[in-house]
C-alpha cells in the first residue's frame, strides 16, 4: 500500500478499509523521481543515524528531543516536527521494529490513581490510592514500566479523557466505590464524553492511531464506552447542550463512514448529528459535584456500557 494524502490523513476517514490495512500489514513506497521526495528519503537515513548514536550511548529520547537534535545537525533536511514523525514511522515500517527499540520513548503525560501498589526496583512502594488528585505520573520509558512490581485488587480500569474529571473522580475516591484503577492521558487517548472527538479518542484506544503506523496493534486494547450516551440526555438540562460545530460534524461523518465502527457507536453518532447537539460530561454537575462518581459506579454495576 503506498502512503498518499488520500489514505494517510485522519481527516480523510479515520477508519477506512485502506487505513486499517495500512495500520496492520502495509508497505510504504518512496519515490526518488521527484525532488521533494528525495529529501524524505534522506531524512529516513538521517533519523536512523541519530537513533544508532542514541542506542550506542544507551539513552532514550522523545521525538521532540530528537527533532531539536536533528535541527542542530541537519537543518537543511528538517524544518518541522512532522517531518521527524513521518521519518520515524517509515523506519518502524522498514525495520519492522518498535519506536522503543530505536531509542525513542513517549513523553510522560499519563497519570494513574486508585487501587494499585507500584514498586520500582530498590525503591519504596507507592500506594496510588494516596497520591491525591494529581495522581502518579506514568513514565514514557517502557523499560522502566516493564520492571515495575504491581499489585492490585481492582476489577476495572477506568480511562478518563479529561484531567479535570480525573481529579474529581480521585477526590471522590471512586476507586473505593468500585474497585478500580483510574488512568488519564489528559486528552488523546480516553471515558468518551458524548461528542465526536470523545468517540475518536475512544477509538484511538480501541483500534490504535494512524499516526502510530505499524505499531498501532501493539497498544490497542478492548475498551468499552462508559461515558455519556443518548440514553443519558434526560439527566442533562436543555441549556447545557452545546450545538455541534462544523468540525464536530466533520469528525462524526468521518467516523460514521467507517465500516469498522460498531453499529451501536454508529447509532450514537447518528442521534448526535440528527439533534445537532452534544453534551459534555461536566453537565452532570447539575446534580451536584458528587453525582459523577455515583453515575459511573452505577453504570459499571449495571453493565451499562458498549
Amino acid at each position: 500500500i503506498n502512503r498518499t494524502l488520500s489514505n494517510s490523513r485522519v481527516n480523510h476517514g479515520l477508519f477506512t478499509d485502506v487505513a486499517w490495512i495500512y495500520l496492520s500489514h502495509s508497505f510504504c513506497t518512496r519515490s526518488l523521481t521527484r525532488a521533494n521526495a528525495s529529501k524524505a528519503f534522506i531524512r529516513v537515513w538521517k533519523v536512523m543515524e541519530m537513533c544508532y548514536q542514541i542506542l550506542l550511548q544507551d539513552k532514550r529520547v522523545t521525538q521532540r528531543e530528537l527533532y531539536y537534535k536533528l535541527l542542530s545537525t541537519s537543518s537543511e533536511y528538517f524544518t518541522s516536527q512532522l517531518q521527524v514523525n513521518k521519518a520515524v514511522q517509515d523506519i518502524v515500517a522498514l525495520l519492522r521494529c518498535s519506536r522503543y527499540s530505536l531509542g525513542i520513548m513517549a513523553s510522560s503525560r499519563g497519570l494513574v490513581a486508585g487501587r494499585l501498589l507500584l514498586q520500582e526496583p530498590n525503591k519504596e512502594t507507592v500506594d496510588c490510592c494516596s497520591c491525591g488528585s494529581s495522581g502518579y505520573p506514568i513514565s514514557g520509558d517502557l523499560n522502566l514500566l516493564e520492571n515495575l512490581i504491581m499489585k492490585t485488587d481492582a476489577r476495572y480500569i477506568i480511562l478518563v479523557e479529561k484531567h479535570a474529571i480525573f481529579q474529581r473522580l480521585v477526590d471522590d475516591h471512586v476507586f473505593n466505590q468500585i474497585p478500580s484503577i483510574l488512568i488519564t492521558a489528559k486528552g488523546y487517548p480516553d471515558i468518551a464524553t458524548r461528542n465526536p472527538a470523545g468517540l475518536a479518542i475512544l477509538c484511538t484506544f480501541k483500534f490504535g492511531s494512524i499516526g502510530m503506523g505499524l505499531e498501532a496493534f501493539r497498544y490497542a486494547c478492548n475498551v468499552k464506552w462508559l461515558g455519556l450516551r443518548g440514553s443519558d440526555l434526560e439527566l442533562i438540562p436543555e441549556e447545557s447542550l452545546i450545538p455541534l460545530k462544523p468540525k464536530d460534524i466533520g469528525i462524526a461523518k468521518s467516523l460514521m463512514s467507517s465500516k469498522l465502527l460498531w453499529e451501536k457507536y454508529q447509532e450514537e453518532l447518528a442521534l448526535m448529528t440528527e439533534t445537532g447537539q452534544r453534551a459534555e460530561i461536566e453537565a452532570l454537575y447539575f446534580h451536584g459535584y458528587d453525582f459523577l462518581g455515583k453515575y459511573i459506579a452505577k453504570k459499571i454495576v449495571q453493565v451499562d456500557y458498549i
